[in-house]
């Protein structure tokens, strides 16, 4: 197809343009996987049986021509957990790429493209590549849903047959397996002999799906473990550390408790890690254990589970991981952006911790005054009135909400389109935020939501107010950082209009020498507001 449009005097050029076109092509039809019938009626009906969930995927597995077998050439490190089950992954990965092994490392959700899910030595897979291998699994599964009922598997499991049969394809060493909710019946877990397992810290998340007390969470994150294959959970409260024990007995896995990070040792010195924040350092930890197992096949090491001494390569990629929207900090002139995309009490409360530290340490070296800034969105059943109470302590200027809608355009980035929440409740959801922090945050004069779009009508009395609403992430951050931020003052943006008395509120932040504004609550705020701060992550 693309030489059909090859042309003599600009062949580069036009190619990329055809080939960026027939990628969007294939997220276009990718979305459909959101919302066609049969795909939400088959969430729906497993939800109530969710044993049929892997019956489901590995049916969708060998319509699309693999076979549950084909996975165990992977090598596959299998993980899950709460929070930092990503992080993680991404330690291990650059671990294991370090010492040259070809990796692969399927993780969820992206921030800014689909691809991100899907990489390869930890670089996204191409756009041509993620094509090529979208339209033989989908065409795979298109062809024979006429005798399976018309049923397409859903977005993410979609996803998920999709990596492994890239990886298979572009024959890995070793694949990173990053479970997507839960893990005894999620998809991944089709995955029936993998190299070694790992549970990262547990908390209570996804609880209509999981359960509501950590007894049956843990109960569910257990459910990856296989028999005979090695497993190791960082240190978990005690009563999903007695239910981790009891499944590990139960399935026939032998499971051990990482060892605290400051255990282990290193000739060349301290161990630094390429990933903010205290939390991090349990999840390095395991990390470390994981990739220990995988470097049995050649590479002697010490006894599994027992802190030992870091080889080079290992503090090394330590080091250098990289894993954005995660305690992550972006500097852009006299504006300072810290995102995390915590969305539990737990990982709020470690971000919490992080933005206070990380941002005192850039108010001493600041010039002036400096203004504090929250950008704030969740999604789902979380409690988000919880998690704003948490931040509340940071002592912001201004709260500003907005939904996860990254610019009120028709050309949103088709990678960040979600079909399953109508915009009236995303901005509803907004002002529920906005109402809980006056809730939690009592000042002089403070008033009702207000909606801040040009010309609409007024949902409380206009009175001064230190928080705000705006109907997208790009309208959000145009505000916040009133022209100072020359990425967003780019001429290629839209500018949104916003009330005069809303504006007349933007004083501080023209006054203040610098702007520090905390994004947080949600991985989809955060990859919104990361397409617009870092415009190389949407090439």
């Amino acid at each position: 197809m693309l030489k059909q449009f090859t042309s003599p005097t600009r062949p580069h050029r036009l190619s990329l343009r055809v080939s960026k076109t027939v990628c969007k092509d294939a997220i276009c039809t990718l979305n459909t996987l959101q919302t066609n019938v049969s795909a939400l009626d088959q969430v729906r009906r497993e939800r109530g049986h969710p044993q049929q969930q892997l019956l489901a995927t590995k049916g969708f597995l060998e319509r699309a021509g693999l076979s549950v077998e084909e996975l165990n050439q992977l090598n596959i490190i299998h993980v899950t957990g709460t929070k930092g089950k990503g992080s993680t992954c991404a330690f291990t990965e650059r671990i294991l790429r370090s010492y040259g092994f070809r990796t692969g490392f399927y993780s969820s959700p992206h921030l800014v493209q689909v691809r991100e899910r899907i990489r390869i030595n930890g670089q996204p897979i191409g756009k041509e590549l993620f094509t090529k291998y979208f339209w033989q699994i989908y065409g795979r599964l298109d062809e024979t849903k006429g005798t399976h009922g018309g049923t397409m598997p859903a977005y993410f499991r979609f996803l998920t047959i999709l990596a492994f049969h890239v990886f298979l394809q572009e024959k890995v060493d070793l694949a990173l397996i990053e479970v997507g909710i839960g893990g005894a019946y999620d998809c991944t877990n089709i995955i029936s002999r993998p190299w070694v397992c790992g549970i990262s810290s547990l908390g209570i998340d996804h609880t209509q799906i999981l359960g509501d007390t950590i007894e049956k969470i843990a109960w569910q994150k257990g459910g990856i473990l296989k028999p005979g294959v090695p497993a190791f959970t960082t240190k978990q409260p005690e009563n999903a550390m007695t239910v981790l024990k009891d499944r590990a007995k139960e399935i026939g896995c032998p499971l051990w408790v990482c060892p605290d990070l400051d255990d282990y040792t290193a000739d060349s010195g301290p161990v630094h890690l390429g990933l903010a924040g205290l939390h991090q350092q349990s999840n390095a930890s395991l990390a470390l254990q994981l990739s220990n197992v995988w470097l049995q096949r050649s590479v002697p090491v010490a006894p599994q589970a027992m802190a030992f001494n870091l080889s080079p390569i290992m503090v090394k990629g330590l080091a250098s991981t990289e894993w954005p929207g995660r305690n992550q900090t972006l500097k852009h002139g006299a504006v300072t952006y810290f995102l995390d995309g915590a969305h539990t009490m737990r990982s709020m409360q470690a971000c919490v911790d992080w933005f206070t530290e990380t941002a005192l340490q850039h108010e001493r070296n600041a010039s002036g005054p400096v203004a504090r800034v929250l950008l704030f969105n969740a999604t789902g059943e979380r409690d988000s009135a919880a998690m704003l109470k948490l931040l509340v302590p940071c002592q912001f200027d201004f709260a500003v909400f907005c939904p996860n809608i990254t610019e009120a355009i028709a050309s949103c980035n088709a990678d960040q389109q979600n079909f399953n929440v109508s915009v009236e409740n995303m901005v509803t959801r907004c002002l529920d935020n906005e109402r809980s922090w006056h809730l939690h945050h009592s000042r002089g004069g403070n008033s009702g939501p207000q909606l801040l779009i040009q010309d609409s009508l007024p949902l409380g009395p206009e009175k001064k107010a230190d928080t705000l609403v705006f109907p997208s992430i790009l309208s959000a951050l145009q505000w916040i950082t009133q022209g100072r931020d020359s990425v967003l003052a780019n001429p290629g943006k839209a500018v949104f209009m916003v009330k005069p008395s809303i504006m007349a509120k933007a004083a501080l932040l023209c006054d203040a020498a610098e702007i520090h504004v905390l994004i947080t609550g949600s991985l989809h705020l955060v990859g919104g507001a990361l397409k617009h701060l870092d415009p190389a992550s949407s090439k």
